[in-house]
């Protein structure tokens, strides 16, 4: 499943140190602007506990997490929409991207060069959402130009014009106003047609406050991150805080000096971990797993996803010749501790092809082709 999250920020506000510390892939950093040119992509293993729970229970040769994809994109300044810096360019990479993860600085330090002249995320956050909002703009006029011609027609691509037309009218003030598409109440059908528009401030967008080490433990306690929190709250939005130098550092140590590490700095684990569940969760992924034999594997799908199509994800011809799911819900296994308790409990079910999967369900599918 391709799906990427493009982590998005003024420049030196920390996106490629935080790029690095998900990845490790070595993205260059420097203290000016415009550092990172085209935007590197990275693969992340998704951290699930989960996994090792299963593989305890009923193992295997090898236990295999899920993936999931970053992609850092060059930091943006105010008037990239009408070009400045290289904005069209950066902006056309974030339409590339399915969710935006939204770094901004949280930090104090003197050494470290500010686009703006202080530490302002809340600032930061709304020159950046303004950018998008009149790219976005942009776009919808352009649109509703073309579509308004199709629109006059009573055959049925008039009448889906007009069902586009009038999504286009709903959103468009919310962006005069330099507001995001995401926030326009649309009901589900204009929701499909809004998507097919391909806008900017319609993609969901998770908030980072990239906050000093000595917040780690606590960031609601940080004052810049309680502002980020606010803004986020009051947009819809999610908001984390993470410590990215800091984060770099812990994703370098072998295992034993981070476990050391994160215990004296009061912290269960690193903020990376919660970064990826929440962008993970922000693109509406879940996920289900497959247990004994050669290994214990984790699978990634889009919420709502039925059980052929999540068959269909190990490999095309477990859809195709699809009969059954056999399923066992991880807090069930997690709970009764062996697959014969869950049997005897009455607690494994099969399902057909109408069977929505549900996060965390094991899962061993019947097909034949």
């Amino acid at each position: 499943m391709s799906l990427t999250a493009g982590i998005v920020g003024l420049p030196n506000v920390g996106k490629s140190t935080l790029f690095n510390a998900i990845t490790n892939a070595g993205a260059e950093m420097a203290n000016y602007p415009f550092a990172t040119i085209k935007p590197n992509v990275g693969m992340v293993e998704v951290p699930d506990k989960r996994l090792d729970r299963i593989n305890e229970i009923i193992p295997s040769k090898k236990i295999v997490p899920t993936t999931f994809e970053f992609t850092d994109i060059a930091g943006i300044v105010k008037g990239a929409s009408k070009g400045e810096g290289l904005g069209n360019k950066f902006l056309e990479n974030i339409r590339q991207t399915d969710a935006i993860i939204h770094v901004v600085r949280a930090f104090d330090d003197g050494n470290i060069t500010s686009v703006t002249g202080k530490v302002d995320p809340v600032e930061d956050i709304e020159t950046i959402n303004l950018e998008l909002s009149i790219a976005d703009l942009d776009s919808v006029n352009k649109r509703i130009g073309k579509v308004q011609r199709a629109a006059k027609g009573n055959d049925k691509a008039g009448k889906a014009a007009k069902a586009e037309l009038t999504v286009l009218e709903k959103v468009k003030p919310v962006l005069e106003k330099g507001g995001a598409a995401r926030e326009v109440d649309l009901d589900d059908d204009q929701k499909k047609i809004l998507k097919g528009e391909f806008l900017l401030t319609s993609k969901p967008t998770l908030y980072v406050a990239n906050i000093a080490e000595s917040s780690m433990a606590d960031p609601s306690q940080d004052k810049y991150f309680q502002a980020v929190k606010k803004y986020a709250d009051d947009h819809g939005a999610q908001a984390i805080g993470i410590a990215a130098e800091t984060e770099e550092e812990i994703a370098e140590m072998p295992d034993e000096d981070k476990k050391e590490f994160l215990a004296a700095e009061g912290v269960k684990e690193p903020g990376l971990n919660k970064l990826i569940r929440a962008s993970y969760k922000l693109l509406g992924l879940e996920t289900y797993f497959t247990a004994g034999g050669p290994e214990t594997k984790a699978w990634t799908y889009k919420k709502g996803t039925k059980a052929p199509q999540a068959a269909g994800i190990i490999h095309s011809d477990f859809e195709r010749g699809f009969i059954r799911a056999e399923i066992i819900a991880f807090d069930d296994l997690d709970k009764l501790g062996s697959e014969q308790a869950v049997k005897d409990a009455g607690k494994l079910h099969v399902e057909g092809k109408d069977y929505v999967m549900h996060d965390g369900d094991i899962v061993n599918f019947r097909f034949n082709v």
